[in-house]
C-alpha cells in the first residue's frame, strides 16, 4: 500500500519534467567492460586513379610477369583472320604480305626473330645494326617476345600504309622494299647489288661489334654481381664470429 500512495505522489512530477530530447549528433555512452577488445586504428582506403591506357599496359605487364614465374597460364591464341582484320589491304597484298614472311621464316615456327630479320634486311638492301633490329622489333612487338609474329609482321605494313612511320626508319624500308620481287639478286641490277653487299657487310661489322659489346657488358654485370655476394658474405661471417 505504501508503494502505491508513493507512486501516486511521483506520477504529477514525471508528467511535468519535459522528456530529454534525442541528439542524433551525440553518441550514446555506452559503458565498456575491461575484457573488451579495444579497437584498432582504422585504415583509410587509397584510391588510385589511371586512364584506360595505363591499367592496360600494368594489365599486360603483370600477366607476362605472372607467365614468367609460372604463377598463370598463357591465354588461349585467338584464331587469327588476316582478311577480316585488315581490311584496308586486298586478299592479293596480304597474300603478298604472307609470302615474304613465309620466305624469310627460315625457322619455319611462324615468327621472324632477330637473325632472320637481320638476313631479311640485308637481303632487301637495307642492312640495319644489331640495336636497329631490336628497336624495328620493339616497335610492333605487342606481345614482348622479341620477334616478329605473322599479325605484327602486318601492322608494319598498316602503320606505314597510315604514314606513321618515320621515313628512313628500319620498318618504312622494309614496308617500301618488300614490294619488290627479292626472290632473285638480279631484280636489283647487278650495281645495286653490290653496293648492297657492300653496305651489308659494313652494317655487320658493326652489328657483330654490337653484339660483343653487349656481351661483355654482361660479363660486367655479372662479376659486379658476385663481386657485392662476395663482399656480404665476408661482412656477414665478420657480424656472426
Amino acid at each position: 500500500m505504501a508503494s502505491d500512495e508513493l507512486a501516486r505522489e511521483l506520477q504529477p512530477r514525471l508528467a511535468a519534467e519535459p522528456a530529454p530530447l534525442f541528439n542524433p549528433s551525440t553518441p550514446e555512452e555506452i559503458p565498456v567492460k575491461a575484457s573488451d577488445p579495444v579497437p584498432g586504428p582504422q585504415k583509410k582506403a587509397v584510391v588510385v586513379i589511371v586512364n584506360d591506357d595505363t591499367s592496360e599496359l600494368t594489365a599486360k605487364l603483370t600477366r607476362r610477369l605472372c607467365i614468367n614465374n609460372g604463377n598463370a597460364a598463357p591465354k588461349q591464341a585467338k584464331v587469327f583472320n588476316p582478311y577480316t582484320e585488315f581490311k584496308e589491304f586486298s586478299r592479293k597484298q596480304i597474300k603478298d604480305m604472307e609470302n615474304i614472311f613465309k620466305r624469310f621464316d627460315s625457322g619455319k615456327d611462324g615468327f621472324i626473330d632477330l637473325m632472320e630479320l637481320k638476313m631479311m634486311m640485308e637481303k632487301l638492301g637495307a642492312p640495319q645494326t644489331h640495336l636497329g633490329l631490336k628497336n624495328m622489333i620493339k616497335e610492333v612487338d605487342e606481345d614482348f617476345d622479341g620477334k616478329l609474329s605473322y599479325r605484327e609482321f602486318l601492322l608494319i605494313f598498316r602503320r606505314a600504309a597510315a604514314g606513321e612511320l618515320l621515313e628512313e626508319s628500319g620498318l618504312m624500308a622494309l614496308a617500301r622494299l618488300s614490294e619488290i620481287d627479292v626472290s632473285t639478286e638480279g631484280v636489283m641490277g647487278a650495281r645495286a647489288f653490290f653496293e648492297a653487299k657492300v653496305q651489308a657487310l659494313k652494317v655487320g661489322s658493326k652489328f657483330e661489334a654490337e653484339i660483343r659489346e653487349e656481351q661483355e657488358e654482361r660479363k660486367r654485370q655479372e662479376l659486379d654481381r658476385k663481386r657485392r655476394q662476395a663482399a656480404f658474405k665476408e661482412l656477414q661471417s665478420a657480424f656472426c664470429s
